[in-house]
């Protein structure tokens, strides 16, 4: 397993699927960042589904895992919260709203001048779309922010196939790949070493440019939370 030198000062935190444990790999990176003696807040630019309190949970841990001295309002921190947790755009257009990419990137730059790094996550995967009657999806937002992503693989039966297709995207939309990290979904998933060593072959082989795995998060036990899966990171 290689490292993360940190060269930029903002992480893109994308996945190969939704439900793939990007929320705790995003929060996980933020406690290791910390561990390093730096500063980090954590954004979440669009989050669908509120829980009964209002609150949204991914938005919750992210602000968790902010630096303690850290105090962003959530409406800059999550710039589009919606009510039904179904996909964006759809959950915006039940509310009568749109996503601008102008309000986003605003957020994003006042987040930019508190900490010294900002680890965002995105909403599902890739190519969820974000606008349809004027369609752009996440990786136009990724290309927006200018800022490199780490892909979240999600270890279950079938993610070698997602994981190659987020890379061919990535690459073709010449997003730049920080790392990737793998994060244990299936307890019970079959030859995970095989599966691991298959997609580091993979990736090495498809990747223009060396395109670290960054740690393999295992599948936690109940009590153990991000904190526990950022001791898996290696920067």
């Amino acid at each position: 397993m290689k490292h993360l030198d940190l060269p930029a000062s903002s992480y893109f935190v994308t996945g190969t699927d939704t439900e793939i444990g990007k929320t705790l790999a995003a929060c996980a990176l933020m406690h290791a960042i910390q561990r390093k003696g730096k500063s980090v807040i954590g954004m979440k630019p669009v989050a669908a589904g509120r829980s009964q309190d209002g609150q949204n949970d991914d938005v919750r841990q992210l602000q968790a895992a902010t630096s303690a001295n850290i105090n962003a309002p959530e409406h800059i921190v999550c710039p589009y919260l919606f009510d039904a947790p179904i996909a964006p755009h759809l959950a915006a257009r039940k509310q009568g709203l749109r996503i601008e990419s102008e309000k986003i990137l605003d957020a994003y730059q006042t987040l930019k001048t508190l900490a010294d790094y900002v680890v965002v996550e995105g909403a599902g995967g890739l190519k969820v779309p974000l606008g349809i009657n004027d369609y752009w999806d996440t990786t136009d937002l990724v290309q927006m922010m200018d800022c490199p992503v780490i892909l979240v693989i999600g270890m279950k039966l079938g993610c070698i196939n997602h994981a190659l297709l987020s890379l061919e995207a990535l690459t073709h939309r010449k997003i730049p790949i920080a790392g990737w990290i793998a994060n244990q979904i299936d307890p019970d998933m079959a030859c995970v070493a095989e599966n691991l060593d298959t997609l580091v072959q993979c990736i090495t082989a498809q990747a223009q440019y060396p395109v670290p795995l960054l740690g393999h998060i295992p599948f936690l036990s109940n009590g153990e939370d991000a904190l526990s899966a950022s001791r898996y990171l290696n920067l």
